[in-house]
C-alpha cells in the first residue's frame, strides 16, 4: 500500500492526459481564486496604500542588505517555522499541515505527470512520501479541528459547529482522508468501494481549490507578504503599532500565550 503509486490503476480507466489536465485546472482555479479574492476584498489595493503611507512616514531608508536580511528572517520565521503562532501546539499542528500538504501535493504532481502508468515504474519513495504527507495533514488537521480552533478551545463551541472560516480545513481534511481510504481499498477486493472513495476524494479536492475566494486558502500567500512589510516598518521607524510593554510582547499577545 505505502510503496505503490495509487494513480497507476487509474490509468486503465482514465487517460493520464486527463489526470494531468485536472491538475492544471486545479492550479488555475487556485490562482484565479487568489486573484479574485484580492480584487474582491481590495486587499492588494489596501496593501499598496499602506506601503506607500509607511514609506512616507519612514524615519530612515533601508539598504539592500537590510531588506535581504528582513526577507530571510521572514522566510525563516513566518514561512519555514510558522513563528507567528505562539502556542507550541498550534505551531506544531500548522507545521504538520503545511509541510504535509506540500509533500502530498508535490508527490501527486510527480506521480501523475512522470510515472502515471505501469510502463513507467514509480520509485517507491514517492508513494511513501505521498502517504506520509497525507498522514501529516490528517494528524495536524484533526488535532487543530477538534482541539485547537479558537471557537472550540476558547469559546466552548462544539467542534462540529461549522462556519465559513472552516471551509478550508474541512475540505482539506476530507480530501486527504478519502485519499487514504481510497488507496487502502485498492489493496482489498472491494474495488467498487475504492471507486466511491476516489470520487469523494476528487469531489473534495475540487472543492478545496475552487473555493479559494471563500476559504482561507489564499491567506497562505498573504501572510508572508504582510509579515515582511511589518518587519520593514519596524526597521524604518514607520510602524504605527504600539510599543510592547515587555520584550517579545508584540509577537505573543496575552491571548495567544
Amino acid at each position: 500500500m505505502f510503496t505503490a503509486n495509487p494513480f497507476v490503476p487509474l490509468a486503465d480507466f482514465i487517460s493520464p492526459a486527463v489526470m494531468q489536465g485536472y491538475l492544471v485546472l486545479m492550479a488555475l482555479a487556485a490562482a484565479a481564486g487568489t486573484v479574485f479574492d484580492m480584487l474582491h476584498k481590495q486587499s492588494a489595493k489596501f496593501f499598496v496604500q499602506d506601503r506607500q503611507a509607511a514609506q512616507a512616514a519612514a524615519k530612515r531608508r533601508l539598504g539592500g542588505g537590510e531588506m535581504a536580511s528582513l526577507a530571510a528572517r521572514t522566510l525563516l520565521k513566518e514561512v519555514a517555522t510558522s513563528g507567528e503562532f505562539c502556542k507550541p501546539a498550534r505551531r506544531l499542528s500548522h507545521l504538520l499541515m503545511s509541510y504535509g500538504f506540500v509533500i502530498y501535493l508535490l508527490t501527486t504532481v510527480v506521480m501523475v505527470c512522470v510515472y502515471p502508468t505501469a510502463a513507467t515504474p514509480t520509485p517507491s519513495i514517492l508513494p511513501l512520501l505521498w502517504h506520509l504527507g497525507a498522514l501529516m495533514v490528517a494528524v495536524g488537521g484533526y488535532w487543530f479541528f477538534f482541539l485547537l480552533r479558537v471557537d472550540v478551545a476558547h469559546e466552548g463551541h462544539s467542534p462540529f459547529r461549522l462556519v465559513r472560516a472552516d471551509l478550508f480545513i474541512v475540505t482539506l481534511l476530507a480530501s486527504v482522508t478519502f485519499a487514504l481510504v481510497w488507496t487502502f481499498l485498492q489493496t482489498t477486493p472491494y474495488l467498487a468501494a475504492a471507486w466511491i472513495f476516489f470520487g469523494l476524494h476528487i469531489f473534495f479536492t475540487t472543492l478545496l481549490f475552487v473555493s479559494v475566494p471563500w476559504s482561507k486558502f489564499a491567506h497562505m500567500f498573504y501572510k508572508p507578504v504582510v509579515a515582511f512589510q511589518r518587519r520593514v516598518e519596524e526597521a524604518n521607524g514607520s510602524s504605527r503599532l504600539p510599543t510592547p510593554a515587555t520584550p517579545g510582547g508584540e509577537r505573543c499577545p496575552p491571548s495567544h500565550t
